[in-house]
């Protein structure tokens, strides 16, 4: 059973922390200086102003003793903002590879791993890893982290100038800290369940959408549209209901930090004039506490008001290393090559997506090389799960399938790429020209081998008509191709492909019944020499199969030629009856 794509540890998250931004340590360090130099000169802003009050309140001042302490605040003013400039740079310098690396490396793990892991985890929360999570993370390091950082730098040289100015000031300034800690432990004990359950709820609200929209044939056929509607409906009440719980935990944790300002301030006042009185400091002593004390709750609130932006990144964080972390295949190192022998064996295979509920049992059977074997019964019988272990798009629990001399679970994924190839009845067109598209599957080929590919499986006339011919767009947003010309592109793939061993799962089943005929003619061309085995739907299909084999709850209980099933009265002469009266209908209703 494969494991879900879980989340990453907080050791595992700083792990790949450190390797990513190990080749950029030296800009990071650039980066905190230059933080820090702006903090400086804009703390220093306040002693500076503190410095003028005692001017201007000193017997006989006059106006040009003001002018070395206005141009040391155009140059503190000019200091920090390079400064800060500079350090922005820097974290852009620092966290954009940073982040484009993690992209990359994060996609090009997704890509690899096992299909179960991604099947049974779900396709919309992979995508909403990839695509939302990254996109947060890429936010905070484009927007945030500078200000971020640049503010509890501030923060932390702000206390040491209040300390310096006196040490009274400092112990007034932490009458705010109690409220502050407060709302902070707070926010942070409920900022990150909140926000990672934000994150699952919105994978599962775009996992749900997409599994509507990729059935919604057979939605509509069935009449399900409310039901899906309905779960689409919970998931993203779901989904609101979570962003509104994040939205009163935002305002509760600003209300308070508004609170701890309003006492901070009070404090330093009554201390200030307090001081003053007593000659313990000069007024422009308590004017510059008063002012750096201002001054420093616009970091605090900065670093606080930042941190649910953090959290957010760092949750979508963990869950990009979570999918780092996902197994992929272990296989012994072999050969790239693809497997010489094209026979295909099941030895004693079971399998099952979950311990408890097996789908398939004790298969044992043989295909020849070169065999073209149909596979049929009623839904839920276990063909396509067949099939998916023929590719190696699973692994069997029990018992192995062989591709030539070697088991599915010993050959590396790249060598089961090429030794067996899976087409179903949804063509995915990847938006591109249509000489791209096919050159997917090989991609050295000249356009005198598109060409050939296209007309062996009936695709070149077609082709040759669209406006731009082999450079015309297709996918999304593309010119739109019918269901048999998706299902023609496919084979054409296959054939360029040109693996010994083809899955075909019900792949003539959008074309209606003119155009069945028309792939399945295509098919016979498309796979001659190959060994094919066909998960058929239509039992006309598996008339032209050298044999079928009959599945029923999981089970193989019938395999022979067509002929010989028809005429021993069993599962398969049912099926085949059932099939020829549905036929003769169709035809006297003039569908065929």
């Amino acid at each position: 059973m494969s494991a879900l794509i879980g989340i990453g540890s907080g050791r595992a998250t700083l792990r790949e922390l450190r390797r990513v931004l190990r080749p950029r340590a030296g800009l990071a360090a650039g980066a905190v200086v230059m933080m820090v130099v702006a903090a400086a000169a804009g703390i220093a802003v306040p002693v500076v102003i503190g410095r003028v009050v005692d001017r201007v309140l000193a017997p006989g001042a006059d106006g040009g003793s003001l002018t070395g302490p206005v141009l040391a605040l155009v140059g503190l003013a000019a200091l920090a903002g390079v400064a800060g400039l500079v350090a922005e740079l820097l974290i852009a310098q620092v966290g954009e590879p940073a982040v484009a690396q993690l992209r990359e490396d994060v996609l090009d793990h997704a890509l690899h791993l096992d299909y179960g892991v991604v099947e049974d985890s779900g396709t919309g929360d992979l995508l909403a890893r990839v695509s939302q999570d990254v996109r947060a993370l890429a936010e905070v390091v484009r927007a945030v982290l500078s200000r971020f950082g640049g503010a509890a730098v501030t923060l932390v040289l702000s206390v040491v100038g209040l300390a310096f100015v006196d040490y009274r000031f400092a112990l007034a300034a932490l009458l705010a800290v109690p409220i502050q800690v407060g709302a902070t432990r707070g926010y942070l004990r409920l900022a990150g369940p909140t926000y990672r359950r934000l994150a699952t709820a919105e994978g599962a609200e775009v996992q749900q959408i997409l599994e509507s929209v990729q059935a919604s044939g057979t939605v509509r056929a069935f009449g399900l549209g409310e039901r899906h509607r309905g779960i689409i409906r919970e998931r993203a009440l779901a989904t609101r209901a979570l962003r509104l719980d994040a939205v009163v935990m935002r305002t509760t944790f600003f209300q308070r930090l508004n609170l701890a300002e309003y006492v901070g301030t009070t404090a330093i006042l009554v201390v200030g004039g307090w001081l003053v009185t007593r000659d313990a400091v000069t007024a422009g002593d308590a004017t510059a506490a008063a002012l750096m004390f201002i001054r420093l709750f616009n970091p605090i609130n900065i670093v606080l008001a930042l941190l649910e932006e953090v959290q957010s990144a760092a949750a979508g964080l963990g869950r990009l290393v979570g999918v780092l972390e996902a197994p992929r295949r272990v296989v012994p190192a072999g050969s790239d090559a693809p497997v010489a022998d094209r026979s295909v064996r099941f030895a004693d295979v079971g399998f099952g997506y979950h311990p408890d509920h097996p789908v398939l049992h004790d298969l044992t059977f043989d295909v020849a090389p070169g065999e073209r074997l149909a596979v049929v019964g009623a839904s839920g019988a276990g063909k396509s799960t067949l099939g998916a272990l023929v590719t190696g798009l699973r692994l069997p629990t029990s018992g192995a399938v062989w591709l030539g001399g070697a088991t599915t679970a010993e050959l590396p994924p790249e060598v089961l790429r090429h030794s067996a190839a899976l087409i179903t009845q949804d063509v995915h067109l990847f938006r591109g020209s249509l000489r791209d598209d096919l050159r997917l599957a090989a991609p050295g080929a000249s356009d005198d081998e598109l060409a050939a590919a296209l007309d062996l499986v009936g695709a070149l006339g077609w082709a040759t008509a669209l406006p731009e011919g082999l450079d015309t767009t297709i996918g999304s947003g593309g010119h739109a191709l019918t269901a048999l010309q998706a299902q023609e592109v496919a084979l054409a793939r296959l054939v360029l492909a040109d693996p010994p061993v083809v899955v075909l799962d019900e792949a003539t089943a959008e074309a209606g019944s003119a155009g069945a005929r028309q792939l399945e003619e295509a098919i016979e061309r498309a796979t001659a020499g190959r060994t094919t085995i066909i998960v058929a739907h239509r039992l006309s299909q598996a008339a032209r199969c050298d044999r079928v084999a009959v599945m029923e709850h999981g089970r193989l209980v019938e395999l022979d030629t067509p002929e010989a099933l028809r005429a021993a009265g069993g599962p398969y002469a049912r099926l085949w009856a059932a099939w020829a009266r549905g036929a003769d209908a169709r035809q006297g209703a003039g569908e065929e």
